[in-house]
């Protein structure tokens, strides 16, 4: 090998050392999502480690010394184009043994959770071919420019560089233009995880299988034996074993629910055909127990999937759609066990501690493709379906069966597929448990968890004249949702309890261009931290138009009742082509100023000033009772 060469090769070797996790970001984001996060993880570390050339190299017969070549890559360069040909690679393949290190046994490593946009942005990239999600690194990690990025694509192996780098720019609109802060956070670092055991709920099954065993035998002596020992066996059973008894499993009274104080998952009686059916019910039971390897399992963020403490309650076992299922429900989680035909089971898990009458109304009892089923609570006496983006559009009736399980509904279109119609549920509760004449419908919509979101509409509680933000189903409100229903993609999957959408502001704005809303939408999950989406939303023409995001903010108590007040800003272009500053409060804001680029300020709650498109400018909010609130960025 020349010297040339081997320098090359030292290079090389001293990127990977100054830049690995850089290049190992890079890698886990080009790698199938649908290897799983653990995998992704050992296997972006192998590739990368697998880069480094060899220490011999050698030249095609008949080729031109290396000094007559062109100028010899750099060292990163070198391993960057490795190590993307390495992840490329594994597009469209079944997954396949990791690399012969790093190995991890006992663990499973996974970089640390995201809060709700990174789980958006993750779920879009899951859909998104590798060359997508390379194109995207290769701008947002590296930095580099279409030409760039091209070119490096084309080194590493990608069929259409061009295609790849305009698919990633369609999704680098439709997820924002925070892709960039996303991509470097910790959900997407494989340097920075978690670890978790692997084995310990199979451990305990073994040591209660083997316990059972010992049981049984020393049930068998001491009645061969003539010995009294069967009431200090059953006495020695453990809440744990207790809660693996399918005749152990609680059921509630049919009419429970028009009698009780707690109008939640607890008041649901058992329904379906194969309640009765105890192996169906004791297989359930092992599987959630003590799940197979090859078991399925879907957890919504936040909810935990160890074994049942003490017996759960049954609400549900029947055939849906040719495939059985049970779901039970322990007092703080939802768990809905599938059995197909001829394929291995699934597990769903759901937290819905604290359910109330709306939010414990209904569960997805199946899904197809393109569309689901609910198994609505007894409580509720008539399902529609609407179109949220058509405000105007009636209701349509649906039909439920005896037990509960309604007819199809359609889903809303998946990520990236546009977003022309959603559908939702508009639920009515029986009379039996609302006043008669009181308009007590409201609507719930499918994000792929295993129960539907509360949609409502209207101020956080201390600013309602009644206490509380009102059901979404009046004209006013489904002409707020029309605006924000395709935000609702970016929510899928994140264990969302309710949203509520608010519209804090009306402004005039500036050459006569009208009147624009000022909208915050706050999504609640299940286990506490919530998150807002400040629009701006100016005067157009179709009722379902979006407008442009104005700020975003993460566990934040904005657009709650503990923190009811409110600030946005954006920059927008009047007719005239000239750019304003364009600022609005909630109610208690009795002024507004803003500093850094633009200097303005307001007695009032609304502020517009000239300003360039890009001038930076930080707004913030006076309130009536001497605090202050500061806008969110986008």
């Amino acid at each position: 090998m020349d010297e040339r060469t081997r320098a090359d090769v030292e290079r090389a070797e001293a990127a990977i050392v100054e830049h690995y996790p850089r290049l190992v970001r890079l890698t886990y984001l080009v790698l199938p999502p649908s290897t799983g996060r653990h995998r992704r993880v050992l296997t972006a570390h192998g590739l990368v480690q697998r880069a480094l050339p060899r220490t011999r190299l050698r030249r095609p017969d008949g080729g031109l010394p290396a000094q007559r070549g062109p100028a010899p890559e750099s060292g990163y360069d070198l391993v960057r184009q490795r190590a993307l040909r390495l992840a490329l690679a594994y597009e469209g393949q079944p997954v396949r043994a990791l690399p012969a290190l790093p190995l991890v046994w006992g663990l499973r490593l996974f970089p640390r959770a995201g809060g709700a946009d990174e789980l958006a942005l993750d779920q879009a990239l899951s859909a998104a071919p590798a060359a997508v999600r390379a194109a995207l690194g290769l701008w947002h990690l590296e930095g580099l420019d279409e030409d760039a990025a091209r070119a490096v694509l084309a080194r590493a192996g990608a069929e259409d560089p061009d295609a790849a780098q305009r698919a990633a720019a369609q999704l680098d609109r439709e997820t924002g233009a925070g892709a960039a802060a996303l991509l470097s956070s910790g959900e997407f670092d494989p340097c920075m995880v978690q670890t978790r055991p692997t084995d310990l709920l199979r451990r305990r099954q073994r040591v209660r299988a083997v316990a059972a065993v010992a049981a049984v035998l020393a049930i068998g002596a001491a009645v061969a034996g003539s010995w009294p020992g069967t009431d200090r066996a059953g006495r020695a059973e453990t809440a744990a074993q207790q809660a693996l008894d399918q005749d152990r499993l609680l059921r509630t009274p049919n009419e429970q629910w028009t009698d009780t104080s707690r109008v939640d998952f607890t008041a649901w009686p058992v329904r379906g055909r194969q309640a009765g059916d105890r192996k169906l019910l004791a297989r359930a039971l092992r599987v959630w127990a003590a799940p197979p390897p090859d078991a399925r399992i879907t957890a919504a963020a936040g909810t935990s999937t160890r074994p049942p403490g003490h017996p759960p309650q049954l609400l549900y076992a029947g055939l849906i759609d040719n495939v059985m299922v049970v779901v039970l429900h322990d007092g703080e989680r939802l768990v809905r066990y599938a059995e197909p035909e001829d394929a291995t089971p699934t597990l769903h898990f759901a937290r819905v501690d604290g359910a109330d009458l709306t939010t414990a109304a209904a569960l997805v009892i199946g899904r197809g493709n393109g569309w689901m089923r609910y198994l609505l609570a007894p409580w509720i006496s008539e399902i529609t379906t609407r179109d949220l983006p058509a405000p105007a559009a009636p209701p349509h009736g649906l039909h439920v069966a005896p037990d509960g399980v309604t007819d199809r509904i359609p889903i809303p279109p998946p990520a990236g597929a546009g977003c022309g119609r959603w559908p939702v549920a508009q639920l009515r509760p029986s009379t039996r448990i609302v006043a008669p004449g009181r308009n007590a419908a409201f609507l719930v919509a499918d994000l792929d968890d295993l129960v539907p979101v509360s949609l409502t509409s209207g101020p956080p509680p201390s600013g309602a004249p009644d206490g509380a933000p009102g059901e979404a189903t009046g004209a006013p409100a489904l002409r707020s949702w029309a605006r924000t229903a395709c935000s609702l993609g970016s929510l899928r999957g994140a264990g969302v309890r309710s949203v509520n959408t608010w519209e804090f502001a009306q402004q005039r704005l500036p050459e006569d261009g009208g009147s624009a809303t000022w909208v915050c939408t706050r999504a609640d999950t299940w286990r506490g931290p919530g998150s807002v989406t400040l629009r701006f939303v100016p005067p157009a023409a179709r009722p379902a138009d979006p407008g442009r995001i104005a700020g975003r903010a993460v566990n934040t108590a904005a657009c709650s009742r503990f923190g009811p007040d409110v600030v946005g800003d954006i920059h927008w272009r009047a007719k005239s082509g000239k750019w304003y500053l364009l600022a609005a409060g909630s109610q208690e804001v009795g002024g507004l100023d803003a500093t850094g680029g633009v200097r303005a300020t307001a007695a009032e709650r609304t502020l517009a000033a000239p300003a360039g498109p890009d001038t930076p400018a930080e707004v913030v909010g006076r309130l009536r009772s001497g605090g202050s609130v500061r806008a969110p960025h986008p």
